[in-house]
């Protein structure tokens, strides 16, 4: 066939190497021009702002199919009042909103604080997708509504949250099939920071729990039927932004066009002639060619220009290392399995915001996603802008458990079961608590200074942690982690450090790294009171990664044998307090770093006051001093430190036979890091969560509901009730997470 796209983006370019791909001839320009019936077979419009000016109602004037709606039916798109108003009356799941006129702040303000809370500000109208504002907070809200209003009528809209997704249908009036899923990158930083763009990437296809058949039942069918009511079928792509809320999906937007980068991710997987697909669907019948789909992914990376998304700067030559550039649009790559897409580009400069966009394309989405950054590794122009962490989320969507990152909590549980019975055989009759507690407790009835003192051990190591200290440099946490971790398994049994023993192994030793994490060590142990003792290194070539290192060591406290935790008497009634954790302190690494494994540690998300690599390394906190008064008091019926196993795990240790604990979830502020990772982990069940990491609180507190405020009062800082224990069958130590 003969094909004319009309326009001259990314987008643009994707659908012309598709149709190319199947030996037709494109001709991309960005208008029809003097074109005929005769001399072209089908026009397929890029953007939004060709169709919003009545391209294919031309088309249908010159008879020459056009897979595009007319202009009118582009409304859905260049209007978000009609859009939503339409969206609404016709029962698709979306978010409460009110259109405004210009100008009309007073009005709007009064809605959104009778509303009573956060919303979107939205121009009413076409804005290259950046007339969005997202605000933070009442004063950020305030001043995004008075900034809009001044630009022409615009819409307020219910705040969703959630992970989002493009669903990309190719309609033929009646009917309509749904490309892959696609997720982009609106933001113009890492970690989703910064102004909204028009795209810095995308990937395909998002890993949602969504059929893409399900989600086209329910927002475009509605649409397409609405259309052909009305006398005037919908032909071409219908787009639907959505959201993936706690409720299901939302509708965020329509478009009334391929989405741009969506397109350069979405068409290198089509198999199918998407000229063939168009030309059906312009004939009502889109269901005869055959969709086929390639197995795998693809992941876009977009190159933009300087100043973009406000005033890009442009001009630079580019300079393209491994590509063939005899045809800007057909430039192929050394990298085989990626394709370039040139959008802004004149003359070898940059001429747009968004310059060019390199598709990746791989078995899987990391081996699309390292196919795309490999050769955007070749393009270079002054000050370019990319994105690094594109498909940043995927991870977090695709992992379910703590073993689909390679570490399985049961087995490890199976583990000490195995080994209890050899352990058993070694222990003398002064031994009062060994494997399965947090610490061995053995009797210290020299030490004269106590009536009848117990000494109380605690060996432990800080896990994968370790890597990301060696990654970014910032080792000398790790040692506090080591130390006050011990520290608080001993102050579980109401045992205070006595003296601290440390190991570091690594392949190669660095004097100045084993300076640094002894130095922390030093600090927790001084905090402490606590003598430190030690200093026994490794050098274990060929067991250790380049650059990696380990850390271990061991704690003995003293307790008065009497005063030992748990009490005898925790019963159900008692009230549990939950007092914060410093972050992750040292459980849950392996999840963690795949979580984040797309997007720099150097990132500051929304709501941190530190980086994100900060964040994750900071230290494991002690207790010690935090709850010295409430010990003192002699309130406290036991203790439990949240570390590996995370409240349902940890909990069972202190309590009786037949009593189970009843968490009652949102009990306390989990703070910016804990809501990013649950935000992220939309696969990871609310139990596997809470089993993997501490989720911000680090220590529980039992007492007595009579004691309540007088422990609460003797502990320096915010303390939360987070739940009490249950009266439960026989046999039974279980947490309810509620």
């Amino acid at each position: 066939m003969r094909v004319l796209v009309i326009g001259s983006g990314g987008r643009e370019s994707a659908i012309a190497w598709a149709c190319e791909q199947h030996g037709h001839t494109v001709t991309v320009a960005n208008d029809l021009g003097d074109v005929t019936a005769d001399d072209i077979d089908l026009v397929i419009p890029g953007p939004e702002s060709a169709l919003v000016a009545g391209v294919a109602d031309e088309c249908a004037f010159r008879k020459i199919p056009c897979f595009g709606p007319t202009s009118k039916q582009a409304r859905i798109e260049s209007s978000k009042g009609y859009s939503r108003h339409l969206a609404t009356s016709l029962g698709v799941p979306g978010p409460t909103y009110e259109r405004f006129e210009e100008n009309d702040e007073a009005g709007a303000l009064t809605w959104w604080r009778e509303f009573g809370r956060p919303v979107v500000v939205k121009l009413d109208g076409l804005a290259a997708g950046k007339g969005v504002i997202v605000p933070k907070g009442d004063a950020d809200t305030e001043a995004a509504i008075r900034s809009t209003a001044i630009l022409g009528p615009f819409v307020l809209e219910e705040q969703l949250y959630g992970p989002e997704c493009s669903l990309l249908a190719l309609c033929d009036g009646t009917a309509a099939i749904a490309l892959p899923l696609a997720q982009d990158h609106k933001r113009i930083g890492e970690g989703d920071t910064g102004p909204n763009t028009g795209g810095m990437g995308a990937f395909a296809p998002a890993p949602v729990p969504y059929d893409a058949d399900v989600l086209l039942h329910t927002f475009v069918q509605p649409i397409i039927d609405y259309f052909a009511s009305t006398g005037a079928p919908y032909v071409g792509v219908l787009y639907a932004g959505l959201m993936l809320t706690a409720d299901g999906p939302r509708l965020i937007e329509y478009n009334c066009r391929f989405g741009d980068p969506e397109t350069q991710a979405v068409l290198p997987l089509l198999e199918s002639d998407l000229a063939e697909l168009a030309l059906a669907c312009t004939m009502g019948s889109v269901d005869g060619p055959a969709l086929k789909i390639r197995e795998g992914a693809a992941c876009t990376v977009v190159a933009a220009s300087p100043g973009y998304p406000g005033d890009p700067h442009t001009g630079a030559l580019i300079s393209l290392h491994g590509f063939s550039t005899t045809e800007w649009a057909n430039a192929s790559s050394v990298v085989p399995e990626a394709i370039l897409f040139p959008s802004g580009v004149a003359d070898g400069k940059t001429a747009g915001g968004r310059v060019l966009a390199v598709t990746g394309l791989g078995d899987d989405l990391a081996a699309a996603r390292s196919a795309a950054y490999r050769a955007m590794d070749g393009v270079k122009f002054t000050n370019m802008q990319v994105r690094r962490d594109i498909g940043w989320r995927a991870p977090g969507a695709l992992l379910t458990s703590y073993a689909s990152t390679g570490v399985d909590i049961d087995e490890g549980n199976r583990a000490v079961e195995r080994m209890k019975g050899s352990v058993e055989r070694t222990l003398g009759p002064d031994v009062l608590r060994g494997v399965g507690s947090f610490g061995g407790v053995m009797s210290a009835r020299r030490i004269l200074e106590l009536a009848d003192p117990v000494l109380v051990a605690s060996a432990d190591g800080v896990g994968t942690k370790v890597e990301l200290a060696a990654r970014l440099g910032k080792v000398r946490g790790v040692g506090n982690d080591i130390v006050n971790h011990c520290i608080d398994d001993v102050l579980v049994q109401s045992a205070r450090p006595l003296f601290f023993l440390d190991y570091i192994a690594a392949s190669t030793l660095d004097a100045d790294l084993v300076a640094e994490v002894v130095t922390g060590m030093a600090e927790a142990c001084e905090a402490a009171g606590c003598v430190l003792l030690g200093g026994e290194t490794a050098e274990m070539p060929g067991v250790y990664a380049p650059g990696a290192f380990d850390v271990a060591g061991t704690l003995v406290g003293i307790a008065e044998r009497g005063e030992l935790l748990p009490r005898d008497d925790v019963a159900a009634g008692d009230v549990l307090l939950g007092v914060a954790s410093s972050g992750p302190h040292t459980n849950g690494f392996s999840f963690l770093r795949k979580l984040f494994d797309w997007v720099p540690m150097d990132v500051t998300p929304p709501g941190f006051d530190v980086t994100l690599g900060d964040a994750l390394l900071e230290p494991h906190r002690s207790y010690l001093n935090v709850l010295d008064g409430a010990l003192a008091s002699g309130k406290v019926k036991a203790l439990a430190h949240i570390t590996g196993g995370g409240l349902p795990e940890n909990l069972p240790r202190v309590l009786p036979d037949g009593v189970d604990a009843e968490i009652e979830l949102g009990s306390w502020p989990r703070g910016p890091l804990f809501e990013l990772i649950a935000e992220l982990a939309t696969g990871v069940d609310v139990h596997e969560l809470h089993r993997m990491l501490n989720m911000g609180i680090g220590m529980v507190v039992v007492v007595a509901p009579g004691d309540v405020d007088a422990v609460q009062a003797a502990i320096p800082e915010d303390t939360w009730r987070i739940g009490a224990l249950v009266r439960s069958q026989p046999g039974s130590r279980t947490v309810h997470l509620l």
